[in-house]
């Protein structure tokens, strides 16, 4: 899944993207991501201080601007408060963390709200249904991921890629 996040911002084809990585934990995907691009210049949003200390040990040799690092919680409807504005933001394996899926649509919103003009959004979570999780409260079907995302205000929506029970979709 991460090459995958790395193959869709590589089609963006610039390489000193401004990346927001919401709930971004011990910043595996970050990691990941500056490792293959190394331009790009990352922000890592997450609620746990813990977390960031791991994620600033792990990216440590990645100095600002390249990295920073902000300990919010998405849960918090003023999250977004003066964190500027993003090209893109992903966020792997942590939509379901709003503890039920009627949230999605207000943090996709958001997300909205800190992207660019013509800035991208790449969400990635586990999906309720055939091959995907169990629970239907706390995970959306594929449809709900994609439902969810439009009717946050994003045009176009679409699935760029499912392993195991992971599905990624970008909206623009």
């Amino acid at each position: 899944m991460f090459q995958a996040f790395v193959n869709q911002l590589s089609d963006l084809g610039r390489a000193d993207l401004c990346v927001l990585d919401l709930g971004a934990g011990p910043g595996f995907l970050a990691e990941f991501l500056l490792s293959h691009l190394p331009a790009l210049k990352m922000s890592l949003l997450d609620f746990s201080e813990p977390m960031q200390e791991l994620a600033q040990a792990r990216l440590k040799e990645y100095a600002l601007p390249q990295a920073r690092f902000i300990c919010r919680s998405f849960k918090d409807p003023n999250w977004p408060q003066g964190l500027g504005t993003f090209d893109v933001v992903v966020t792997n394996q942590a939509v379901h963390e709003l503890r039920h899926k009627r949230y999605a649509e207000a943090l996709h919103r958001q997300v909205k709200g800190v992207l660019s003009p013509g800035g991208v959004y790449l969400v990635c979570d586990h999906f309720h249904g055939d091959g995907g999780m169990g629970n239907d409260q706390l995970y959306m079907t594929i449809q709900e991921q994609q439902n969810a995302l439009a009717c946050a205000g994003f045009q176009a929506v679409h699935q760029v890629h499912r392993a195991g029970t992971l599905a990624m979709h970008r909206a623009a």
